[in-house]
């Protein structure tokens, strides 16, 4: 099955042949580093004009057509836009702390990024405990909120904060509970184990009812913790002008911008690897043939392909739902998601023991 791996290796090969071990694995985290960075610059670009086109063809009108050939480039021009435009601070905030939070905000993402398998053989950290790593690194992301809200001095962008801080913690414990029931089919916290168990068929669809139940679940929390419609309640332009980053402007706003796409396309990687194996293709049982023409297309096809079309569904959300009340938004969480995630995950380890999976 092809991957990056082969390019990975040379690289590995040739720094350890040319440098110190030690100046070699310095070397090979810069190169990470630069591609994880480069990575986010294109998923701006890419997932901005993404959305734009999606809610242009769920509206039925043309969408960004004017920038490039039918408006490809006009996340390039806003990117110009924002890189020139002067960063203002105001006056009555906390500096050190308003200019923080942006950063905070974008290395948990890239933190975030670190356990995830992209293509067979190409990641960069296999870390045993990688389903709890994310989990905790993911709820840090709510401080750069806090920050950002309390630092700003400014009404709008407290409450804003605030909400949001209520609202990702809460929905933190049925993302965590939808993952759990994956954890138990597969019997490990390593992503790599997870693929590797949906070598036979994708748990989407060993794992019966409550699997599915459990991936619905976990659409829904994600979407609520990343801040998107219809659980914008952070940034309810209605009722608080911009939430947490009213006051934010130039390349401060853009980092804000940047992590929560690069957050939307995280949560889609991840349900994409625990729901739909990854980069794993699409197999079924022992029809060896079936599986073997799956092989020929390339593991990182495999990977964006199924994240993509999560995002494609996380925007046909936004672009279909009315925003809820914060009041709404909280009982749908403490009364509905909570209890069925609770009753699901007896059932998940209830079918694990007794086998009752494919």
């Amino acid at each position: 099955m092809w991957s990056f791996s082969n390019i990975a290796d040379s690289i590995h090969q040739w720094l350890n042949e040319t440098f110190h071990p030690s100046v070699a694995v310095i070397f090979e985290m810069i190169i990470a580093g630069i591609c994880v960075i480069s990575l986010f610059a294109v998923l701006g670009l890419v997932l901005v004009l993404m959305e734009r086109k999606v809610s242009a063809w769920i509206q039925i009108r043309m969408g960004p057509n004017r920038v490039g050939p039918k408006g490809m480039f006009q996340s390039v021009a806003d990117t110009m836009k924002l890189l020139v435009k002067e960063g203002m601070t105001p006056s009555g905030a906390d500096k050190f702390l308003f200019n923080l939070a942006p950063f905070i905000a974008l290395v948990v993402a890239m933190l975030l990024m670190a356990p995830l398998a992209f293509a067979k053989n190409f990641q960069m950290w296999n870390v045993n405990i990688g389903v709890l790593y994310i989990s905790a690194i993911s709820s840090v992301s709510v401080i750069s909120i806090l920050i950002a809200g309390w630092s700003s001095n400014n009404k709008y962008s407290l409450m804003g904060a605030m909400r949001s801080g209520a609202q990702i913690v809460s929905y933190e414990l049925s993302a965590g509970l939808s993952i759990l029931s994956v954890v138990v089919l597969a019997g490990s916290l390593n992503l790599n184990t997870i693929i590797q168990s949906q070598a036979d068929g994708w748990w989407i669809f060993k794992g019966h009812i409550p699997v599915i139940i459990s991936f619905i679940i976990f659409i829904i929390a994600v979407t609520a913790e990343t801040n998107r419609a219809p659980f914008d309640l952070a940034e309810a332009e209605s009722e608080l002008t911009a939430g947490f980053h009213t006051e934010y402007s130039g390349m401060k706003f853009a980092l804000f911008f940047l992590a929560e796409y690069v957050n939307v396309f995280i949560v889609c990687a991840i349900g994409a690897t625990l729901f739909f194996g990854g980069w794993m293709p699409f197999h079924i049982g022992h029809w060896q043939s079936f599986n073997h023409v799956m092989d020929f297309i390339p593991s990182s096809l495999w990977f964006f392909g199924k994240t993509f079309f999560l995002i494609f569904v996380i925007m046909w959300f936004r672009w279909t739902f009315p925003r809820l009340r914060i009041d709404q938004l909280l009982n749908l969480e403490w009364k509905y998601l909570l209890p069925i995630s609770l009753f699901n995950i007896l059932l998940v380890t209830a079918m694990a023991i007794a086998g009752w999976y494919f």
